[in-house]
């Protein structure tokens, strides 16, 4: 009798294949997971906003006023004739140091000397005349009235002889002011009239630069107070000024003060019209906390800066205090050691997830990562 053999199958149900789609089920599960924090990853990519950061400082900082002016002289006279001739005699040309009251030159003098001569002959008379008059007054021999009047056409003639001497002085051109002859208006031979003009003279040392500061400054420059003169004509040469004084009111229609800088130049080298950078230092820091004046932001009148702190925009705001060449100092709102965004910063707010692209990172940070490095 054939025996009967039983075969084992593999039933649907049974534990073998319900542990592989348990298998299977879970690894679908968790490629979708690890697919969706890719995707969100991405996202947060995709939509960081790119800035650049810059170191902050510290260090001296000084708060300088700066302004150009031309530079001029302190001292210019026009020097014309004050009364008319032939040109005779010239004894200095331009370039030529002169001292105050010195003859420049000589005009014709003849018609003068002679009404001077003439007046003078007039007065020796009338001298002899009034005496003789006089005495005989005093004697009773003639009124009174008649040396009185002697007396009075003497005087009248006296002060006729003295401008005759004065016009004939003024023949000899003379210097009002000490300094350098910078103009020659008239050559020998030419015939000039009273007022017309004949030279220049400059007094070049000191010179001086006038500087329009505005109103809000006022407060802060004073009398006194060095100032450093840049003359880009000279290569960038720096002169030592000082301010001489400064004008105490306000041009209402520029909203600025004038103060008048002297500028010493012994060795000649400044010359009136160039143009000058003038720098006024009116206070000091020694250890100041400075950031670029581009990373504020200013809309209101409230500054504040935007920091990156893991990852994100943060804004702070802060208080401010003296500026410099672009820089300027953090009185109050920051210690030092953040990042500051300086490009970009524009369309931040807080929780902007941001993306460093350029910028120099605090010196802080960058110890650290070269000690974590080591």
């Amino acid at each position: 009798m054939p025996i009967s053999r039983f075969h084992r199958h593999s039933l649907p149900g049974s534990p073998a294949r319900i542990s592989f789609a348990l298998v299977a089920a879970a690894g679908l599960v968790v490629g979708c997971s690890n697919g969706k924090a890719k995707e969100k990853d991405t996202a947060e990519a995709d939509t960081s906003v790119p800035v650049e950061v810059q170191a902050m400082k510290r260090g001296p900082m000084l708060a300088v006023y700066s302004g150009t002016a031309p530079i001029e002289a302190h001292d210019e006279a026009e020097v014309v004739a004050k009364v008319g001739g032939e040109v005779r005699e010239i004894y200095v040309e331009e370039g030529e140091n002169v001292s105050s009251g010195q003859v420049l030159a000589r005009l014709d003098g003849d018609r003068l000397r002679l009404e001077v001569a003439q007046i003078e002959a007039n007065l020796r008379k009338l001298e002899r005349d009034y005496n003789r008059q006089l005495e005989l007054s005093q004697k009773g021999l003639v009124a009174k009235g008649t040396a009185e009047n002697a007396k009075f056409d003497l005087d009248a003639l006296k002060a006729s002889y003295d401008s005759a001497r004065l016009e004939l002085s003024y023949t000899q051109i003379r210097a009002p002011i000490t300094g350098v002859v910078s103009a020659r208006h008239i050559k020998v031979g030419n015939t000039i009239g009273p007022n017309d003009p004949t030279f220049r003279v400059t007094n070049l040392d000191p010179l001086v630069a006038y500087v329009h500061v505005p109103e809000k400054e006022f407060r802060k420059i004073s009398a006194k107070q060095a100032a450093d003169v840049v003359v880009d004509a000279l290569g960038g040469e720096r002169f030592v000024g000082t301010i001489a004084r400064i004008s105490p009111t306000v041009d209402p229609k520029t909203g600025t003060f004038r103060a008048e800088v002297e500028v010493p130049d012994p060795s000649r080298r400044l010359k009136p019209g160039m143009f000058a950078r003038v720098n006024i230092a009116y206070e000091r820091r020694d250890d100041a906390l400075q950031l670029p004046r581009s990373a504020i932001l200013d809309p209101d009148g409230s500054p504040s800066v935007f920091v990156v702190v893991n990852g994100k925009a943060e804004q702070r705001p802060i208080s401010t205090g003296l500026t410099s060449n672009g820089w300027v100092e953090v009185a109050k709102g920051l210690t030092g050691d953040e990042r500051v965004v300086v490009v970009g910063q524009a369309g931040l707010k807080t929780g902007t997830v941001v993306k460093v692209v350029g910028g120099a990172a605090p010196a802080g940070a960058a110890a650290a990562g070269k000690a974590k490095a080591g």
